[in-house]
């Protein structure tokens, strides 16, 4: 697996944020978050500028997962099934995953499992998953994910 596990302090800027919103189990949620949150993809755009695709979770209990979309702007015309937050950001720490999502298990477990032997100060927020490149057309190997952990 090719994960960073030196994390990089960043600020996470302010972003206007679309999302499908799930408690549970994030193994069986996040895929089901997703379905629905692509399955709103055309509707949003026709009046939004998606600007990148992002997923916000919380640890639990409850665990809370929301897959979702930056926009450029506060929403227009927000699809039914969508939920809107602004979302303020902060600072965070970073780690970086180089490959593909079937590894975000795996290496979720390793970014927090180093948080805590690096005993980072943490905040109450929300954690972040930051795709940067488009799985459509990026091949798997070379798929870019960004785990952002809340720092006080």
């Amino acid at each position: 697996m090719n994960l960073t596990l030196e994390p990089e302090t960043v600020t996470w800027p302010e972003m206007h944020y679309v999302f499908v919103e799930k408690t549970g189990p994030f193994m069986e949620n996040a895929p089901a978050a997703w379905g629905e949150a692509h399955g709103q993809i055309a509707a949003l755009s026709a009046h939004n500028q998606i600007t990148g695709y992002t997923s916000l979770y919380k640890v639990g209990p409850p665990n809370l997962y929301r897959a979702g979309f930056s926009i450029a702007a506060e929403p227009k015309e927000l699809p039914a099934g969508l939920q809107y937050a602004k979302f303020a950001g902060g600072k965070y720490a970073r780690f970086v995953l180089t490959g593909p999502y079937d590894q975000l298990g795996e290496a979720s477990g390793k970014v927090w499992k180093t948080v805590a032997e690096k005993k980072i100060a943490l905040r109450d927020d929300f954690a972040i998953e930051n795709y940067v490149n488009d799985p459509r057309v990026t091949p798997a190997e070379q798929l870019v994910t960004e785990i952002l952990v809340p720092m006080q």
